[in-house]
């Protein structure tokens, strides 16, 4: 009986520059980092940024455009509350939501699971929300080519819930539009679909 067996692949001069300096920041702040529950901290750290921003290291385009398929629809195609987890650039912590995405083929569809995989990319690396759901339009614009993208992101933000104002219940909310989706009509008919709470 085979055991599952979790393999994580991380460049050990990154990982070990990364740990060392999670260390320093430790001590700075006052704590024991030799103590039991420090101890190890440092490396988990370090892991865990690589991980949360590994999307510098992958290409959206290319990943959409491995999986191009010809097909003569051209009605709106829609994949709505995609989750999202990513770390705000101004004070590294995490924000989190939902995105929203859709665009109107021309000639050209993609795999579904593609354009949360797009996300994805984008989302780990530092950010910001507005940037993020800009990347993710041209992302999906140039690959397909399409007759027009609709990208809405909502999110939670932890600077604003931890710190700062600490506004528990605040949703911030972004948009970004292409080609027929910049009509009000196609617009409001995307806003209405993915608002829409199907059985």
């Amino acid at each position: 009986m085979k055991h599952y067996e979790k393999k994580e692949i991380y460049n050990p001069e990154t990982l070990t520059l990364v740990k060392d300096h999670y260390s320093e920041i430790l001590k700075a702040l006052g704590e024991d980092v030799t103590r039991d529950g420090l101890e190890k901290t440092p490396e988990r750290v370090a892991k865990a940024m690589h991980f949360l921003t590994q999307g510098y290291e992958l290409d959206a385009v290319e990943i959409l455009r491995g999986a191009l398929f010809d097909e003569k629809h051209n009605q709106m195609v829609i994949v709505k509350d995609i989750e999202l987890y990513s770390l705000c650039e101004h004070h590294m912590l995490p924000f989190f939501g939902r995105a929203h995405i859709a665009y109107i083929p021309n000639g050209k569809i993609v795999g579904l699971s593609k354009l949360a995989r797009v996300v994805d990319v984008f989302a780990r690396r530092l950010q910001v929300q507005e940037r993020l759901t800009i990347q993710v339009r041209d992302a999906i614009q140039e690959a397909l080519n399409p007759l027009g993208v609709a990208v809405v992101i909502e999110a939670k933000h932890l600077c604003m819930m931890m710190r700062g104002v600490s506004k528990q219940n605040s949703v911030t909310t972004t948009s970004a539009f292409t080609g027929e989706f910049e009509k009000q009509s196609t617009r409001s008919e995307f806003i209405n679909l993915i608002s829409a709470k199907l059985s």
